[in-house]
């Protein structure tokens, strides 16, 4: 992964990565709720929490991008440009599409479809009442925007790789993003065969080039100033509670990418020894074996493992 020099003042978003895994992992095999009660008590005696949030947090909460809510969604895209190459929203992101009415036209439906009309989901509000009285920041790869929906303060999240809401110059000609939230409103209402009219076509304001996705999928992902800004806010954070008890609790995050945040919480709990690791993922549940002893690893769904959790917090009200 390329990433673009760091602008004077800003923090050096390169620090925040690691890329080393751990020779070996574990798998553990407590019981689930003896789990679930000490990755409670460790939430509740922590200093501050850091939660890492990956895309199978979403899955969890219902945004899925696969099987029948797919399908049910964009029969219409299947059925232009075939079942072999539209499999899911994800695959569907890479099609080639032939013109910028033809991408748009998908894009337009995605972004509305994940981002915009999905309301806050009860995964993120109970999580969100789990934290609320906690020092806590948010670090996530995902780009729904639920975080901000379920009352997560602003200021606490840094969402790394971009926002299903907002487009950019696909040259990056220049280091701003665009809300557009009113204009896929309009694409979705104006589309027909797959495809948007010509005339909402969006342009570079600067360059007149082509328009894209403010997603980290190449070497052009527009780092905005609201963008180093979280930045900034995240590397403090982690200074200030450096030497604190830090719970730092992973969620649906895999091995796919880890760099950004599995590697970075194990490589945290092994220089602060104060720190705990929590670990929920439905199959890819493991620690290093060198923090095991400072891990819990919960191989469930993420939303059972949050509801189970806000239970247990407030019986202890």
């Amino acid at each position: 992964m390329v990433f673009k020099k760091i602008r004077k003042g800003h923090a050096d978003w390169r620090n925040f990565l690691c890329s080393t895994p751990a020779r070996d992992y574990v798998f553990q095999k407590d019981a689930y709720e003896d789990q679930i009660d000490r990755a409670a008590e460790n939430i509740r005696n922590a200093d501050c929490v850091i939660i890492g949030a990956g895309a199978g947090a979403s899955t969890a909460a219902g945004i899925q991008y696969g099987g029948k809510r797919f399908t049910d969604n964009f029969g219409e895209f299947i059925e232009k440009y075939g079942v072999h190459y539209m499999t899911d929203m994800y695959a569907a992101g890479f099609y080639p599409y032939p013109s910028e009415e033809a991408k748009w036209g998908y894009w337009s439906k995605h972004a509305l479809m994940n981002r915009f009309d999905p309301p806050a989901l009860p995964l993120y509000t109970k999580l969100y009442d789990i934290v609320k009285s906690k020092e806590y920041f948010v670090l996530t790869t995902n780009v729904d925007h639920q975080f901000y929906k379920a009352g997560f303060d602003e200021k606490r999240i840094f969402a790394t790789q971009g926002d299903y809401g907002k487009i950019q110059c696909q040259k990056a000609c220049h280091s701003k993003t665009y809300d557009a939230k009113e204009l896929f409103r309009k694409m979705d209402e104006a589309r027909k065969d797959c495809l948007i009219p010509s005339e909402l076509v969006p342009k570079c304001p600067v360059c007149g080039g082509n328009m894209a996705m403010n997603l980290r999928c190449d070497n052009y992902f527009v780092e905005d100033e609201a963008w180093h800004e979280a930045a900034d806010r995240y590397a403090c954070f982690l200074e200030q509670n450096k030497d604190k008890k830090v719970v730092l609790l992973e969620l649906g995050v895999g091995f796919n990418t880890p760099v950004i945040i599995k590697f970075v919480f194990h490589d945290a709990v092994r220089k602060n020894k104060s720190a705990n690791y929590i670990c929920v993922n439905l199959f890819e549940a493991a620690a290093p074996v060198d923090i095991q002893d400072r891990s819990i690893c919960i191989s469930a769904d993420c939303g059972r493992v949050i509801e189970d959790l806000l239970a247990v917090k407030n019986k202890n009200i």
